[in-house]
């Protein structure tokens, strides 16, 4: 049977000289689509070296400010396009690259600790993918064991490594569990991510009060809600 055809307004933007067909942003308004889990990335994307990238971006952020009538020459504004570029790359944007993924050294478990591990309340500072500013809250993950354990400070370096990228955060939530569920072993793993989206609050409906909350359950967490009760109690989400 043939689906029915959508009209999408399509409209012609040029990039590095290729032109792109893309729908009218108007359109799309806020009704953004969801990919994947994994970030869409170009197959090239860290060809370019580092510097260069900086470079780029600092030129094209100057023209940026230089659209917006911004005076570069200013004391205080000359600088500006250099280190929104840094921070770009080296900082905020740094967990795009696959080469900054925390290492993480496995323990066996030789307390035989069969109960749950949480980290609590692990800081979240993201970026909006559809309008670039912040995503800021916190984390909460659980696993259970099964043989082996990693030291707790690598919990929050996994949160902050799929953090620093832009993001949506049911993407980042189930980042963060695939992860864990990779470097430990087991299927045995909660996420909850609890944060504030500052493109609700900033703009659109500008709503301040609001927060989101998206969750992963694996493996236990799944099969038995006892254990996803427990879980919940202890963030005190129930």
């Amino acid at each position: 049977m043939k689906l029915p055809e959508t009209s999408l307004n399509t409209a012609e933007m040029k990039v590095n000289g290729i032109v792109k067909t893309t729908r009218d942003a108007a359109e799309i308004g806020d009704e953004h689509v969801g990919t994947s889990r994994e970030t869409p990335l170009k197959a090239d994307a860290f060809e370019m070296d580092e510097e260069v990238k900086m470079d780029k971006i600092a030129y094209h952020f100057g023209e940026i400010m230089d659209i917006m009538g911004l005076d570069l020459t200013d004391d205080s504004l000359r600088g500006t396009p250099d280190r929104v570029a840094k921070m770009y790359i080296k900082e905020i944007f740094n967990g795009l690259n696959p080469e900054n993924l925390p290492e993480v050294k496995l323990f066996e478990n030789k307390y035989n600790y069969k109960e749950m591990l949480v980290e609590k309340g692990v800081t979240v500072h993201s970026h909006c993918e559809h309008h670039f500013v912040p995503i800021l809250g916190q984390a909460h993950v659980a696993y259970i064991s099964n043989g082996y354990v990693i030291g707790l400070s690598k919990i929050n370096r996994i949160v902050r490594h799929f953090s620093k990228r832009p993001q949506v955060q049911e993407r980042l939530t189930e980042q963060i569990a695939a992860e864990l569920k990779r470097v430990l072993k087991t299927d045995d793993v909660a996420v909850i991510v609890d944060a504030k989206h500052m493109c609700v609050s900033m703009r659109g409906v500008e709503d301040t009060s609001g927060s989101t909350i998206t969750s992963h359950y694996g493996g236990v967490f799944q099969t038995n809600n006892q254990k996803r009760v427990e879980f919940l109690k202890y963030i005190e989400m129930d």
